[in-house]
Parts: C-alpha cells; sequence; structure tokens
C-alpha cells in the first residue's frame, strides 16, 4: 500500500457554519455544503448521517464535516505535546499580519508571545501556534525568502504540512515507510524559541519530515523527548480531536498508525 499524496484533510465539528465563518475570516474560500455517502460513513465506523462543507486554501482542501451523532470535544488541557496533538501550518508571507488577523477571528494561542523566529538548525521559519474555536490545532509558517519556493504569492497560501505528535519515532517511521514515505532532512529542536512555539518548558523534540511521492503537502512527525506529552485514547473518527489526512488511493479505507492518527483512503 501506497500514500501516493495527500488530497485533504477533514476536521470534524460541532458547529459547522461557526467554524467555517472563522476560516473564512482567515484566508479559506469556503464551498457547498452536502451530505456526506452512507458508504464513508460505513468506512469511518459511524452510525447516522453527516453533512460535509468543503473549504479552499489555494490549491490545499480541507473539510468541516458534522455528523448527527456527536463525538467527544476537544481536551480542553491538551497541550502541543501530547499525543492526540496534530496541526495544519498554513504558509503566509506575513505571520504576524495573518495572526493577528485570526486572532480577531477567535483564534486561541497556544505559543507564548506570537509568532517567534526559530534558529536557521530548526529552519529558520518564522511561526506561530494557535487553536481554532473548537479546539483544532493550526500554525502559520512563514519561511526565510527564497528558502521554499513552492509557495509563491502573498497571504496565506496554503497547507504546507501536518505535524502530529508520536510516541516512538523509530516506530512510527517504520509504519509511514511502508506506506511509501520517505525521510527528510530531521532536526532536534529545542531552545527557548521552541519553547515559546510549543507553549511548553524545557522542549526538546525530534521534527522527522515524512515526503510522499507528490508534495506539497507533507507529514512531519515530532517526537517530544521532554516534556513528555500524555496518552488517551485513540479517538473515534466522530471525535472533534479526530483529524483525519485524506489521501488519494486505489480503494476506501481508513487506517490508524501506531498513536491512533487516522488516514482516510479515497478514490
Amino acid at each position: 500500500m501506497t500514500f501516493n499524496a495527500i488530497a485533504g484533510f477533514r476536521l470534524v465539528t460541532a458547529a459547522l457554519e461557526d467554524l467555517a465563518e472563522f476560516y473564512r475570516a482567515i484566508g479559506f474560500a469556503i464551498g457547498e455544503l452536502s451530505p456526506i455517502a452512507s458508504a464513508e460513513l460505513a468506512v469511518l465506523g459511524l452510525e447516522g448521517g453527516g453533512f460535509r462543507r468543503t473549504m479552499r486554501l489555494g490549491e490545499s482542501r480541507v473539510d468541516l464535516d458534522l455528523f448527527d451523532r456527536p463525538g467527544d470535544p476537544y481536551p480542553a488541557d491538551a497541550t502541543a505535546c501530547d499525543l492526540i496533538f496534530q496541526h495544519l501550518a498554513l504558509v503566509t508571507d506575513d505571520a504576524d499580519a495573518a495572526w493577528r488577523r485570526a486572532c480577531d477571528a477567535g483564534a486561541r494561542p497556544i505559543s507564548r508571545g506570537g509568532p517567534v523566529t526559530l534558529p536557521r538548525s530548526a529552519g529558520g521559519a518564522t511561526a506561530v501556534k494557535f487553536r481554532d474555536p473548537e479546539g483544532h490545532p493550526l500554525e502559520f509558517l512563514q519561511f526565510p525568502p527564497g528558502i521554499n519556493p513552492k509557495w509563491p504569492g502573498t497571504g496565506i497560501m496554503g497547507v504546507d504540512h501536518t505535524a502530529l505528535c508520536v510516541a516512538n519515532v523509530s516506530a512510527s517511521q517504520r509504519f509511514y515507510q511502508v506506506q511509501g514515505l520517505r525521510e527528510g532532512g530531521r532536526s532536534l529542536n529545542h531552545g527557548p524559541t521552541q519553547a515559546a512555539l510549543d507553549g511548553l518548558k524545557g522542549v526538546e523534540v525530534d521534527v522527522v519530515p515524512l515526503n510522499p511521492p507528490l508534495t506539497p503537502p507533507h507529514l512531519e512527525l515530532l517526537g517530544y523527548r521532554r516534556p513528555m506529552g500524555k496518552t488517551s485514547k485513540a479517538p473515534m473518527a466522530n471525535d472533534i480531536a479526530a483529524t483525519r489526512i485524506v489521501w488519494r488511493a486505489d480503494r476506501y479505507a481508513l487506517l490508524r498508525d501506531p498513536d491512533g492518527h487516522l488516514h482516510q483512503l479515497t478514490r
């Protein structure tokens, strides 16, 4: 089985139209509302019905899914190192302006003190992590000039990657490499700027990019050496924390990685 390309992402919501307005305010184009097919609900292991509103950010697609039978809300005490954590990194040419816009729309900060610029050893990007009104983690990511030619333009341009916390980097790497992903240049991020970005103390985190054959977007593993993140039960597909990566594939299926993160295969 091969993860050839990420087709998009799906976020679960309990307040679809309110959340769509938040994403509209930060730069997404909001698309149509349609019912979720019963065959897909069966793949997700869910009963009842559901509705989906599509959204676009440049070439990137993110869907909002509302189910008739709601699951659990996003855990209120979750932090950036907990295994349930998974964020979408949104590329911008002005992280400060993007952050101000998100705050006006109701974003809740994860990072301390707004955008921070990481040292060159960690990529040199300017970034800020935050949550949408229902708790989904997001990040604005501003690359240094000339570093990433994949993202020409201005404003908020698209989803560069999704990053997810893992308990064992080596075990997760093996899982994803079997699916066809290949490691990029890993780094060990630490120091005051990383701590401010994560809203934590004493951070040491292995960051391991994994690239499908077609990018962007790609996937990144976050293996926190310090602090140790909390574990939790794997989310059900209708829980707010159950972000799904959607992969182009030759069949319909739902997979979990070793830490319970969800992957939806779709034609």
